[in-house]
């Protein structure tokens, strides 16, 4: 093979690998998408579960009551 050839097939060969690892890293980041989509879903549930249990709490007269060394 002359050199010409040689550098077709290094090419080729690169541009394989960058193809193959653009695809990998593609599903990479889809994957991620998926996992922040669920972990904010998740977070906002608790935030308005949170908020309920907060809305009802009324503090009771003992939370009020200075602490007995006044």
């Amino acid at each position: 093979m002359d050199s010409v050839e040689q550098r077709l097939i290094d090419l080729e060969t690169r541009i394989t690998h960058h193809e193959r690892m653009a695809e990998e890293l593609s599903q990479v980041v889809a994957d991620q998408g998926q996992m922040i989509d669920m972990l904010t879903a998740r977070v906002r549930r608790l935030v308005a579960r949170l908020q309920e249990a907060e809305s009802g709490w009324r503090p009771s007269p003992q939370d009020e009551k200075p602490p007995p060394h006044y």
